[in-house]
């Protein structure tokens, strides 16, 4: 079974932009979905960002026009482009796969820190 593996988080001054990558060890062309999640402190876990196997993707409304899922099926990776970062994007963030339409989220990476000063 593929596992997830997110690249480095780091920190980030408000206002910057930061790349973060999401590697699988295994095919992900046919999962059904793939998903950014975070969780900043003391707060429960949010969906971010989704992509599907067709390319559509869907956002939270705290991030809509500043981040950007996409998935390279070829190279088995899934991005997230964050621009404008604000503080309050600070978190861990997490991919997760949905590797079949029946199934709920039911792969996870290790999460990655991100943090955004002020």
């Amino acid at each position: 079974q593929a596992q997830l593996v997110e690249s480095e988080g780091g920190l980030v001054q408000a206002g910057g932009s930061l790349r973060l990558s999401c590697a699988a060890s295994g095919s992900i062309s046919r999962f059904y979905a793939m998903a950014w999640y975070r969780q900043a402190p003391g707060k429960q876990r949010e969906l971010v960002a989704t992509v599907t196997s067709g390319g559509s993707s869907n956002y939270a409304d705290s991030v809509k026009g500043r981040f950007t899922i996409s998935r390279d099926n070829a190279k088995n990776t899934v991005y997230l482009q964050m621009n404008s970062l604000k503080p309050e994007d600070t978190a861990v963030y997490y991919c997760a796969a949905r590797t079949a339409a029946f199934l709920l989220y039911d792969m996870w990476g290790q999460g990655t820190q991100v943090t955004v000063s002020s």
